[in-house]
């Protein structure tokens, strides 16, 4: 993705007028952007490839369908997998008042992609005339009222004991090691691991381990990793039982997921109202 212009950073750190900005991106040479914040909402919307936002909380999943949104002043960073292009919207400080205090990964409408889309048109930063306010509001109001995807979600526990657990498996989904092992490993006890997990991520640790390795899927099928491959990586007997841990947990198959196609629709039962 190209340095922004002077000018197009003024516009994007101005909490206040215009409602939004639109901007197009798209993954270059460098595969992470640095930790940072804005005085801005932003929204990010994906077309093809994978882009994960990390904050303190933890890590959301965007694959192609989805937008990413994160609140005013929230530090983050920013890693894409695969060739990856999309939107990068910016909403002032007064309209993220309607609009939710903490990140998550929702499902674009047709209405909101479609209004995004016509809006990386319009100057960046200069006053938006009637016609684009009225659009701009629209925009606000679909994101106002869109689902967050609790399966594009993981949370990571902060208890020292905990994280080492939960960063141990981020870098081996495939770790085949029992609940027992990896308490013993960390120092603390199976029951304390088990209650502690679920009070600190909200998801028991046999979830949040089977959403861990649905989050490496995704980053390994971005890259183009075939499907048979990605499931043997993270420690599946068949390829039959990853496609349908995939399904489970996203309504669709990882093919459908990675082109936009079927991802998470709607009545899946991992979705919760935002």
């Amino acid at each position: 993705m190209p340095p922004p212009s002077a000018q197009l950073i003024a516009a994007i750190e101005r909490p206040d007028e215009p409602a939004l900005i639109a901007i197009p991106i798209h993954s270059g040479q460098e595969p992470e952007l640095a930790r940072h914040r804005h005085a801005r909402g932003q929204l990010f919307s994906i077309e093809n490839g994978l882009l994960v936002i990390h904050t303190s909380r933890g890590n959301w999943l965007m694959p192609p369908g989805m937008a990413g949104w994160i609140p005013p002043g929230t530090w983050h960073s920013a890693q894409w997998y695969g060739p990856t292009s999309g939107w990068s919207v910016y909403v002032s400080a007064r309209a993220c008042e309607r609009l939710p205090g903490e990140a998550r990964v929702v499902r674009m409408s047709r209405v909101l992609e479609a209004i995004v889309e016509r809006a990386t048109d319009w100057e960046p930063g200069a006053p938006l005339s009637p016609p684009q306010a009225r659009l701009a509001e629209v925009a606000i109001d679909e994101l106002q009222g869109a689902e967050e995807e609790l399966a594009l979600r993981l949370p990571m526990p902060r208890e020292r004991r905990l994280a080492a657990i939960a960063r141990a498996l981020l870098a081996n989904p495939g770790d085949a090691r029992s609940l027992g092992a990896l308490a013993s490993w960390a120092g603390i006890s199976e029951r304390s691991l088990t209650r502690h997990f679920k009070q600190e991520t909200g998801m028991t640790f046999v979830h949040w381990r089977q959403q861990a390795k649905l989050a490496r899927a995704l980053e390994l099928l971005s890259e183009g990793e075939p499907v048979g491959n990605v499931a043997f990586a993270l420690g599946y007997e068949s390829v039959s039982a990853f496609i349908a841990m995939f399904k489970r947990f996203l309504g669709t198959t990882p093919a459908q997921c990675m082109t936009g196609g079927g991802a998470l629709p709607a009545g899946n039962p991992r979705r919760a109202r935002g």
